[in-house]
Order: structure tokens, then sequence, then C-alpha cells
């Protein structure tokens, strides 16, 4: 008898392989050293880095930045330039900035209202660290032939 499977099944299958490779190349100590370098030095974000929460929740949204791009490479590959690319992303992107930055003010403490500007803009530039990272490591992997 044989097992009959459908091609999301599939399709789904060989996403989550692909995924799991690119993720062997990050290290946890990068994930919190870019949570450092970006959210560390504000004075609204240092009052709520130091609650574990929000620092796994920056890392869930750095993760799947660096897999959107990594997602993505495979366009610039095949010879799209990186903006190109980024406007094909586009509202993926602006989703995880917006929920990176929804869930920061949601839980900081509060004096977040004059520097939210700041605090936007730190969230933006920290996906677009990730996902550039992800498209490069991509890319890497297309050109190895090993996605």
């Amino acid at each position: 008898m044989n097992v009959i499977t459908t091609f999301k099944e599939k399709r789904r299958d060989k996403q989550i392989k692909y995924e799991r490779s690119v993720l062997r190349d990050l290290s946890v100590k990068t994930l919190k050293e870019r949570v450092q370098q970006y959210f560390g030095s504000s004075r609204i974000a240092s009052s709520f880095i130091m609650n574990s929460g929000i620092e796994e929740a920056c890392y869930d949204v750095a993760l799947e930045a660096y897999l959107l791009g990594a997602k993505f490479s495979k366009f610039g590959y095949y010879g799209e330039s990186i903006e190109d690319v980024r406007k094909r992303c586009y509202r993926e992107e602006k989703h995880l900035i917006d929920t990176l930055y929804n869930f920061l003010l949601y839980w900081g403490s509060g004096g977040e209202g004059a520097m939210s500007e700041s605090l936007y803009f730190s969230c933006e530039g920290y996906i677009d660290v990730w996902w550039r990272e992800g498209f490069e490591k991509g890319q890497r992997r297309h050109k190895l032939r090993l996605h």
C-alpha cells in the first residue's frame, strides 16, 4: 500500500529542510550581540532588555528576517539586484519590523512616547541587518549548490 502525499506537504518538507540547513550557520552568541548592539545602548531598551521574554522575541524576529532573506536569495543568485529582491518581500519585511516595534512598545516601561521614532528606526535597522545576512548566506548556499 502506497502513502499518498500532496504537493503542499512535499513543498513544506523541503522548506523545513532548507530552513534547518540555513540556520546551522547561526549562533546564539551572534543573536545576543546584535540585540545588545541595536537595543542595548538606548535608554528605553536598556530597561526591558533584561527581561528574557523580550530578548527571546527579538531572537524570534531576527530568525524570521534571516530566513526571509535566505528564502529570497534565489532571486539574487539568478541576477536580480538586492533592491529588486527587497521590493519582492517588502510586505513581509514591513510586517516583521512592525511586529517587533509594537512588541517593544507594548512591553516597554511606558516612556517610549518621545523616543518611539528612534525605536522604530532601531527595529528597522535590526531587521535589515538580519535580512541581508540571510540573503548573503542563501546566495552563498546557492552558489555552492547546497539548496
